[in-house]
């Protein structure tokens, strides 16, 4: 599937020849699928699944209250995450000699630091700037990639 994925790709890779080398270019086009898909299930998690509500959940003895808006960026991520892997192993980063569960591991770690710096934007451009949910989830998304992008290519598929 992923030299299938990669084939389609090089189709529409000379237009973009002069900007990235191939390998950023796979990264930018699976991880723009990626990105955007997660917008849309994070929309759609937020306004249908939780319906933007706020939730108290009981484990053993203690309640938390949590909102909407951070269950569906938890959903989000643990679906991106899923999906990311498998395009970055079997299209992107193909070279690497790393064996499967180091890099799972390290994109464990990568994805994790992301979601994190992702849902402190999050938090911060919903509760203190007043940002709708679906919208603060763009922006927030868009201030990791370059981060995301970079350790990725240095530490997960090295």
């Amino acid at each position: 599937m992923g030299k299938l994925i990669r084939h389609f790709l090089d189709i529409f890779y000379p237009l973009f020849a002069r900007i990235f080398d191939k390998q950023t270019f796979y990264y930018a086009a699976c991880g723009g699928v990626n990105l955007v898909s997660s917008w849309v299930l994070f929309f759609v998690f937020y306004q249908f699944l939780f319906e933007k509500r706020i939730f108290n959940i009981q484990v053993l003895s203690t309640t938390y209250i949590v909102s909407a808006y951070t269950l569906s960026s938890i959903l989000c991520f643990l679906i991106a995450f899923g999906l990311g892997f498998l395009l970055n192993k079997y299209v992107v980063f193909t070279a690497s000699k790393l064996i499967g569960r180091i890099q799972l591991f390290r994109y464990a770690v990568s994805a994790g630091f992301a979601w994190i710096g992702n849902y402190l934007l999050l938090k911060i451009l919903i509760e203190f700037l007043n940002f709708y949910p679906s919208i603060a989830n763009v922006c927030s998304s868009l201030a990791v990639v370059l981060l995301s992008y970079l350790l990725q290519r240095n530490y997960t598929f090295k």
